[in-house]
């Protein structure tokens, strides 16, 4: 895919990064009225030049996929080094990066230089858990106080989008660092051989304002479309897109549904930079098949959380259409999950939960509930945020492994939930 990074700003700046890249970046960045947030979406390449209701036939396809546009915010500001690797040292790692990552970098330390987020991820304290997992626990006072509170049900998978409620189209213009859409040439290369699908839509990049970890952002697809919760093909497919770009087995993508403790009911991925393994990462498995395209189906073994592993296939398209289809067939049938887009893109890991549901009934533990774990991909791949001292203090494997198997289903629901989905796919016919 190629990239037009140019802004309406009369006196752009140009850079010469590596690897041929060229960008223009927004020396001022003018504020723009919401919910109008975002430029509006240049008319996909099918339509170019119709009005109206007539019906155009399509414009020819560019080999390499299409193109997109990326407008951004040019400022710069320095990292602090306070705590586990929850700042990171581009010194160290600077040769390393990716032209993305390391921009992506440069503009979330610009936003924190501003003072956008609710508290600061580099003071926050953090440390790995000893035992077989190495959990990875991070205390961040009163944070499911300061963000941005849940106001819908948990009981439904699949919800309405409802403009009367928080969006992200409601954001402050200075939380939005990148926004995507098509652009009308070839001249400035970026993404490489996506498809025509994930290029025609416009995605923003926004900062999560309250971070758990370094670069922390949200990843918004067809912002302007008001998209509710749900996975889509293109969707998922632009969300591992992301991740392979960012070429970086530590900045991860991740996704919860509705019941799976997503708290805004309008379409997001999220992704942050964290130098571990997660605990999942490392987790035993066992294959269950390989299907027709060459994509695995592996099930964790040994590890709190039950769940699913998906990888191979002879292209991230086939990776990315089999968990998408998955995605699907769980919302549909009102099952919450949670999804950890992992190693660039080449691993996907779909964790199937039911800690909403026992919330809901009652049957909960009133110790966990006590503690307020939100048991979202990052706490069910080992990456655990805490909101009191005494639980940070206190915490050991032990106790997270009793939380997240409280969290995850249990072993007859998951054998239950495997055959479905196994069955599932074997039935699915193959996409042309």
């Amino acid at each position: 895919m190629f990239v037009d990074l140019r802004s309406s700003s009369k006196d752009p700046v140009f850079l010469d990064p590596p690897c041929g890249i060229r960008f223009f970046l927004i020396k001022k960045r003018k504020q723009l009225a919401c919910p109008s947030l975002l430029p509006s979406p240049r008319p996909p390449r099918s339509v170019l030049g119709c009005s109206g209701g007539i019906s155009c036939s399509p414009g020819p396809v560019r080999r390499g996929g299409a193109s997109l546009k990326l407008l951004l915010a040019e400022r710069k500001t320095g990292m602090g080094n306070k705590s586990f690797d929850l700042s990171c040292s581009l010194r160290k790692e600077e040769d390393n990066l990716s032209p993305f990552v390391r921009k992506l970098f440069k503009e979330w330390d610009d936003r924190k230089a501003r003072g956008l987020f609710h508290h600061d991820i580099s003071s926050c304290e953090t440390k790995v858990l000893p035992g077989e997992h190495n959990f990875v626990a991070t205390l961040i006072e009163g944070r499911d106080q300061k963000k941005r509170p849940t106001q819908f049900g948990m009981n439904q998978v699949l919800q309405p989008f409802d403009s009367a409620k928080f969006n992200f189209t409601k954001v402050s213009p200075e939380e939005v660092i990148f926004t995507f859409e098509e652009a009308q040439n070839d001249s400035v290369k970026y993404f490489d051989n996506v498809p025509h699908a994930v290029a025609a839509s416009p995605t923003a990049i926004l900062i999560n304002v309250s971070p758990i970890g370094y670069c922390h952002v949200l990843l918004i697809p067809r912002i302007q479309d008001c998209l509710p919760q749900r996975v889509d093909k293109e969707s998922f497919l632009l969300a591992m897109y992301v991740a392979s770009e960012a070429k970086n087995p530590f900045f991860r993508v991740g996704y919860n549904s509705l019941g799976g403790f997503a708290t805004i009911n309008h379409l997001h991925f999220q992704a942050y930079y964290l130098k571990v393994q997660y605990p999942v990462e490392k987790a035993p498995t066992e294959k269950l098949t390989t299907l027709g395209n060459g994509v695995s189906i592996i099930q964790l073994v040994q590890y709190p959380v039950s769940g699913f592993v998906f990888e191979g296939g002879a292209c991230l398209e086939d990776l990315s259409d089999v968990v998408s289809k998955v995605c699907i067939f769980l919302q549909e049938n009102n099952k919450p999950f949670n999804a950890l887009i992992s190693e660039s893109g080449k691993r996907v890991f779909l964790l199937p939960q039911c800690y909403a549901e026992k919330q809901a009934l009652g049957t909960a533990s009133q110790e966990f509930l006590d503690m307020r774990i939100n048991p979202a991909v990052w706490e069910l791949s080992g990456h655990l945020v805490l909101k009191r001292r005494k639980d940070y203090d206190e915490a050991s494997e032990a106790t997270m492994c009793r939380f997240l198997v409280e969290a995850s289903l249990s072993e007859s629901e998951f054998q239950e939930l495997k055959s479905c989905i196994l069955e599932f796919l074997s039935s699915a016919a193959p996409e042309e």
